[in-house]
């Protein structure tokens, strides 16, 4: 018998396919992991990034407080902090955004109606800004927002709380750092 046979053939032409889509479905799926891993890390970096800014603010109004001298520096330090620093704007029930590079106005401004949803721009020198309009800025899918809750049970203690979400592949993914702040003692 010579050749082979319609149905032989299309036999080894399945199990062909079957060779080489499984490998490429493994290979897909490991992809799609590692882009989902990188943005995960991206997304904790700029909600720690919220965090570490607010508790610069408060360190900052101490030291200025502490420049200025007088009794009660802490306290002192600790009502500016909260009523009259650029923190203030992210006191709940409002919720703020930040903007590191932001050079026209305070970093930290609010979110219309409470829902941060302005992307986060990639810059050319690798920071994240709000802002598009930037030489060589590239859109990315995170929305970064701050909120300042107050602590049950404590008039000194301060709940910072900065969330990073974004969507990849139809799929909404969320990082949140919670970190709690106190007065200078």
């Amino acid at each position: 018998m010579k050749g082979f046979t319609l149905i032989e053939t299309l036999v080894a032409i399945t199990i062909l396919t079957l060779s080489v889509a499984g490998p490429l479905y493994t290979a897909n799926r490991a992809i799609v992991a590692a882009e989902t891993s990188r943005d995960q890390l991206v997304a904790s970096y700029l909600a720690q990034e919220g965090v570490e800014y607010v508790r610069r603010v408060r360190d900052d109004t101490y030291l200025a407080a502490y420049s200025a001298g007088g009794p009660n520096v802490s306290d002192i330090a600790w009502q500016d902090f909260l009523a009259a620093s650029p923190a203030a704007v992210c006191r709940s029930p409002q919720v703020c955004t930040l903007d590191p590079v932001e050079s026209d106005g305070p970093p930290l401004s609010a979110c219309p109606g409470n829902v941060c949803t302005a992307p986060l721009y990639l810059l050319a020198n690798a920071l994240y800004s709000q802002q598009q309009n930037l030489p060589d800025s590239q859109e990315t899918p995170f929305v970064r927002s701050i909120e300042i809750r107050d602590v049950p049970g404590t008039d000194d203690e301060k709940e910072v709380v900065s969330s990073v979400m974004w969507s990849f592949h139809g799929s909404a993914y969320s990082v949140v750092i919670v970190d709690n702040l106190t007065p200078w003692q």
